[in-house]
């Protein structure tokens, strides 16, 4: 057997953590959802969430990899008999999600070169969907291929094999450049921003505090999702990225500088994004609120793109800019799911890692052509919003089981308590083994309720057929789940997988 990879300085693992979990939901997910859920006073269920979960959850995920010095699979196999199916669910599920995650990246590189000549004019909407997308009436309809969508996504494929090759070795020189420099074009962003006409308006509608939406359960629940999403957690990629940490790393420290690194990138990118909806309300004489849509893809696509049109001066330069920024943070989060597959693959049968990088890139550009149709907004939108909402949830609700209750929170904290700079009390084991429990459950369900009533009313997520909402979402969650299973079940030769902790 050969030895592990081994991450070159305790730096490159902390970049390659903060570039997994920072990455396109920082800049279009969460100014927006501040804005709509309190602003200001957001913050305070926010880092309440940060304190209960996600601190928690991250450094659990941590000390799972660097204990059982293996992939999630193996890894869950060591915790209890029976359990590398869950492993396997955290490994199917990024596979799932880097297959779209990589045509948002190819739309990003599209428009790096559309920023050149900032080719969306002024009718930004109309050119993402009618030029770029070519987009079909509906998901019945695929239409053949957008060429400019599979030219971006052939060397969106290019540039993520290219950063994850050679394994952890890449990795730690790539994210050398790609975790500083999208927080550089940032603050040039919000220098930027901060100077334009109107920008107080719009950092006013970003933070003004409305502290009566701390009433509103859906105020906590979207503060305990953003804080789950944007950490990468359930995902399989920091078991896979801790399991290279040499003996003796610090898991505590690494987990805090992770998390508030994250959070930092998310606070900041409030700014640049409502200092320039500001300028572009104060241009056209209306509010930040008409102006600035609900983010996703629409802020990054059309309305920012517009926005910077606008700009008295430098529109090319704050374009690339700000592409250069989506691409720089997209891109370590989607060649991290790569590794968290690959990892957990290599670690079960014990496969040439080169190889089996190159054939997970190649099966997963295959299957990412689906997305680059005309019609593959449509699927991307329905296999995102139920991997995420039900699939991912349920991951991260099994795994705080499996750890509170089955291989107990207070046996993992004495692992890595020895070994870390800040020591967990017994809160830790609160957290993981009642109150993130509950949380996660409560979210789910609620998803679950939601979805029931909707469909009791005919009402089905985004408007599109029952049909296509059976294929791309509880089809696909159902063959999610049944190829753990199978992955779970098979028996391996390799020592890693058979070796006990």
């Amino acid at each position: 057997m050969q030895d592990r990879e081994r991450w070159s300085t305790r730096t490159a693992f902390i970049f390659a953590a903060i570039g997994s979990a920072a990455g396109l939901g920082n800049a279009w997910r969460f100014p927006y959802m501040a804005a709509q859920n309190g602003g200001g006073a957001f913050l305070i269920p926010y880092f309440i969430a940060l304190i209960t979960a996600g601190i928690p959850l991250i450094i659990t995920e941590f000390a799972i990899g660097h204990k059982f010095q293996a992939g999630a699979p193996i890894a869950f196999s060591r915790i209890k008999k029976g359990w590398e199916s869950l492993g396997w669910l955290t490994i199917t599920a990024s596979f799932v999600i880097i297959t779209y995650y990589s045509v948002i990246m190819a739309w990003v590189t599209d428009y790096l070169w559309y920023s050149l000549k900032t080719a969306w004019a002024n009718a930004p909407k109309d050119f993402f969907f009618s030029k770029v997308l070519q987009i079909s009436s509906g998901p019945d309809e695929l239409g053949g291929f957008s060429i400019p969508v599979i030219i971006g996504l052939i060397l969106a494929w290019g540039a993520i094999y290219w950063c994850i090759r050679n394994g952890v070795r890449s990795v730690g020189k790539v994210v050398k450049w790609t975790v500083p420099l999208p927080v550089i074009m940032l603050g040039i962003l919000v220098i930027r921003a901060l100077t334009l006409p109107g920008a107080i308006d719009g950092v006013n509608f970003y933070l003004n505090p409305d502290f009566s939406k701390l009433l509103e359960p859906k105020v906590w629940a979207s503060a305990y999702g953003q804080v789950f999403f944007t950490l990468s957690l359930a995902t399989g990629v920091m078991i896979a990225y801790a399991s290279y940490l040499p003996k003796k790393s610090d898991i505590t420290n690494n987990a805090f500088i992770t998390v508030f690194a994250n959070c930092g990138i998310s606070f900041l990118a409030g700014f640049a994004v409502f200092g320039t909806m500001g300028y572009m309300a104060f241009t056209k004489g209306a509010l930040v609120s008409e102006v600035a849509g609900n983010g996703g893809i629409g802020l990054a696509f059309w309305t920012y793109p517009e926005a910077i049109s606008l700009l008295p001066f430098g529109s090319v330069i704050f374009s690339l800019v700000f592409f250069i920024m989506l691409f720089t943070l997209g891109i370590d989060s989607a060649f991290s799911l790569i590794e968290s597959i690959v990892a957990g693959l290599v670690d079960k049968w014990g496969w040439n890692k080169k190889k089996v990088v190159r054939l997970t890139c190649l099966v997963g550009f295959i299957i990412s052509l689906i997305y680059a149709t005309k019609g593959g907004l449509y699927w991307l939108d329905i296999v995102d919003k139920y991997i995420n909402n039900f699939g991912m949830v349920a991951i991260g609700l099994f795994e705080v089981i499996a750890i509170g209750w089955l291989y107990k929170s207070s046996k993992l904290r004495s692992y890595f308590n020895p070994i870390s700079e800040i020591k967990l009390g017994r809160w830790y084991d609160v957290m993981i083994a009642v109150i993130t429990p509950i949380v996660l459950g409560g979210i789910l369900i609620w998803n679950i309720v939601q979805e029931i009533i909707d469909a009791i009313n005919g009402k089905f997520y985004g408007g599109y057929p029952l049909w296509a909402i059976i294929v791309g979402g509880w089809l696909m969650l159902a063959v999610v789940i049944i190829m753990s299973i199978i992955l779970g079940k098979i028996k391996s030769q390799n020592n890693l997988g058979r070796k006990a902790n």
